[in-house]
């Protein structure tokens, strides 16, 4: 359920981003979502997000930058070791110079650049490029 919730929001910030606009806004939320967009603000791919009312249904709000071509969740479940990390990226990634793969890890929701960093493997949750 809370990947598909992912999914969607993703899905409506390409969407937004393809049609021109300035902001997107994506409901209902949770926590992971928050920790991909701050991946995300973190690496330049959206310029802010704010969320309202965390506690409830909830709404973040997004500023968008232009430099978003693709990002997706991964629906099922795909468990990675910290020395396939790069593999990983190789292969879902189109080029080499840009784009981020995120992976939920022990050390919480990191991209592939950290995870390699801290050595740290997980789940991935989904790329972005």
């Amino acid at each position: 359920m809370g990947r598909r919730i992912l999914n969607d929001a993703l899905r409506t910030m390409v969407n937004a981003e393809r049609r021109g606009k300035a902001t997107a806004n994506l409901q209902p939320i949770s926590t992971v979502m928050t920790s991909f967009l701050k991946i995300m603000k973190d690496r330049g791919y959206i310029k802010d997000f704010q969320v309202f009312n965390p506690h409830r249904v909830g709404k973040i709000t997004v500023e968008l930058q232009g430099r978003i071509n693709d990002c997706k969740a991964l629906t099922y479940r795909q468990d990675i070791r910290s020395k396939e990390i790069e593999e990983y990226r190789i292969r879902m990634l189109p080029t080499r110079q840009w784009g981020y793969v995120v992976i939920t890890t022990p050390n919480g929701v990191l991209d592939h650049e950290e995870a390699i960093k801290q050595n740290v493997g997980g789940q991935v949750l989904g790329y972005f490029h």
